[in-house]
């Protein structure tokens, strides 16, 4: 099995990955490789310490994906080495090649489509605190992203109803989301994302006024956010605000991410 996007997985795989970050980890014994593609402090600093909590060795591999080996060739020297990858590559399509040509479990830990771990440890998150997506509104704001588009594939695979608050330019087809360009209801957790590059649009700034209209939901701002661009306002300061603790859950999601596809 891999992990490219959430469209991997089926319900039951979320559900049984979500079943094992409530539980004990007990050590495992593999060897990760591990490609990590720019800053990405938060999702860096779990994920290493998931590998040495599960007792896992991991191998930095600098650059995996940028050189003009082809796919198949890198992932048949490198398979006899690592029981699993760990990747975080922009390019979304290079990345998928690699997982196809692999005979190993292959993670996203980034990619320019989609953010899965971050996704599901977001949604854990809101199972954990809030309810079950199933009677929970979740809604996101703001121009299209990596990270709202595995929001999309969630969505669609859990089968709950997702709303996008966006400018209509950003407006698709998608199965269980519904895009709307102003603020019609109230809803019980708002969801932003850092801004594409080249998006600047104060329209789309997040204030204490949105937050009115939408009935002072729980705010889960992906990081890093910036005030004055996708927030107007400082989230510190906000009732509502998910916490920097809510981040916290990445551990124990990547690890069962780890668990789950390292258990034959």
């Amino acid at each position: 099995m891999k992990l490219i996007s959430i469209h991997d997985l089926s319900a039951s795989d979320i559900k049984a990955i979500w079943a094992l970050a409530m539980k004990p980890s007990a050590p495992f014994s593999g060897t990760v490789g591990w490609s990590f593609e720019g800053n990405g402090i938060r999702t860096r600093t779990t994920f290493i310490q998931a590998f040495r909590e599960l007792n896992l060795n991991f191998v930095e591999l600098p650059n995996l994906l940028k050189t003009h080996e082809r796919a198949a060739d890198l992932a048949g020297y490198l398979d006899p080495f690592y029981d699993i990858y760990v990747v975080r590559e922009s390019n979304h399509e290079r990345l998928s090649e690699f997982a196809r040509a692999s005979r190993r479990p292959v993670i996203n830990a980034m990619s320019s489509v989609g953010h899965p771990c971050e996704v599901l440890t977001d949604a854990f998150s809101i199972e954990k605190t809030i309810g079950p997506l199933s009677s929970t509104k979740v809604t996101l704001w703001g121009p299209t992203t990596n990270v709202f588009r595995s929001w999309y594939e969630l969505a669609g695979v859990l089968g709950f109803e997702l709303v996008h608050i966006c400018d209509a330019h950003f407006h698709e087809t998608k199965t269980h989301v519904r895009f709307c360009q102003t603020v019609d209801d109230s809803t019980d957790v708002l969801i932003t994302d850092s801004w594409p590059h080249g998006f600047e649009n104060t329209q789309w700034s997040l204030t204490s006024t949105h937050l009115e209209k939408l009935g002072n939901p729980r705010l889960l701002p992906t990081p890093p956010f910036f005030i004055s661009h996708e927030i107007a306002i400082d989230p510190l300061h906000y009732k509502g605000f998910m916490g920097y603790e809510q981040k916290i859950d990445l551990l124990p999601v990547q690890k069962a991410i780890l668990r789950f596809f390292m258990t034959p």
